[in-house]
């Protein structure tokens, strides 16, 4: 998709909409029907996207998005994903999604730059962890004199990751987490120091307490491809160890990636690809994430996240960018094995 065909996708979207859909989840092949459209946050004054959701354990729903001014109707002639005013906030619904908060609370401002993509966790202990990675707008002759390499968009420099801990259901914060570098990746950040990991994706709590993280890195081989690996902590994301590579390639880069662990312990990567005709790609790791095995899963799409239905199943959602565009999901089998052999649904 090219970013002219994004920005069209994302001119239609004016704020954060979740579309309800019912099903009889307990009876495979059960006929989906939607119900209805709720809006969780609009305001026309900004660009909202990228959002995140837990359930509490008061059921409440939290959700994090990137908020950023709505260039265009300042005279700009278009909006972009890097902005170095776009802010982590936080709207919450007491009553199962049917109503919001109005006003989002502020979750976090970076102050070198724009922050993106919160991925939300929600540790056993009731914990959330936030991750996300910012972008620093400089002039060119500042850009000029960093560090290199540096990874680059226009006028803006990559900040690298961070993640944020609340210990109260998100109404506070704490001090961002900043997690080591990958290794093998030789980007810099503006202060001249080794990117920190990063990665757009659903982190996951596994069954042994250690909480895993794929990240997305740049490769010092020839020609350069960007992979995902892992990492993992046994300090609930407050220190970090790499542990192995989940799907690098010479020929296809990845990036956004999504974990999942399957009842019998298998941690499952939803991978997405670049210079493979927009494929999904899974990864499936059976010794606790130090061995992955990565494939074509057989259809297209990204990015993704999988969540457990009541009955074991897995209901993986991801976005489509070709047109028609939009979302869309499959429902597969507990350990997903065959995730291409699931229908589709638009």
């Amino acid at each position: 998709m090219t970013r002219t065909q994004r920005l069209q996708l994302w001119r239609a979207i004016h704020g954060l909409i979740v579309t309800f859909l019912l099903t009889a989840v307990a009876a495979p092949g059960a006929e989906w029907r939607k119900l209805h459209d709720v809006v969780l946050y609009e305001d026309n004054r900004f660009y909202a996207a990228f959002p995140s959701i837990v359930r509490r354990p008061n059921g409440e729903l939290l959700v994090a998005f990137r908020r950023a001014p709505e260039r265009r109707a300042l005279g700009d002639v278009s909006i972009t994903h890097t902005d170095p005013n776009s802010y982590l906030v936080g709207i919450r619904s007491a009553d199962g999604g049917k109503t919001w908060s109005p006003n989002p609370a502020l979750i976090f401002a970076h102050p070198f730059g724009g922050s993106q993509d919160p991925c939300l966790v929600q540790l056993r202990d009731g914990q959330i962890l936030c991750a996300s990675y910012g972008w620093s707008l400089l002039q060119p002759e500042a850009i000029a004199k960093l560090k290199q390499p540096i990874a680059r968009h226009g006028n803006f420099v990559f900040l690298g990751g961070f993640l944020l801990r609340s210990g109260d259901g998100g109404h506070h914060w704490g001090e961002p987490i900043i997690p080591p570098p990958t290794p093998g990746d030789p980007h810099h950040d503006i202060f001249g120091k080794l990117l920190p990991a990063y990665n757009r994706g659903a982190l996951v709590e596994g069954k042994n307490g250690e909480l895993y993280w794929a990240v997305a890195a740049g490769s010092t081989n020839a020609p350069a491809r960007s992979g995902v690996h892992l990492l993992a902590s046994s300090t609930q994301g407050n220190t970090w160890r790499y542990v192995a590579p989940i799907a690098q390639d010479s020929k296809v880069e990845f990036n956004e990636t999504s974990l999942y662990e399957t009842p019998k312990g298998d941690l499952v990567a939803f991978v997405r690809s670049e210079n493979f005709n927009d494929q999904t790609v899974i990864a499936r790791s059976s010794d606790q994430g130090k061995t992955f095995q990565w494939r074509n899963a057989g259809f297209q799409g990204h990015p993704h996240h999988a969540i457990r239905l009541a009955d074991q199943r897995v209901l993986l959602v991801y976005g489509y960018r070709h047109a028609p565009f939009g979302i869309r999901a499959r429902i597969l089998d507990p350990e997903c094995a065959e995730p291409g052999k699931a229908p589709e649904l638009v």
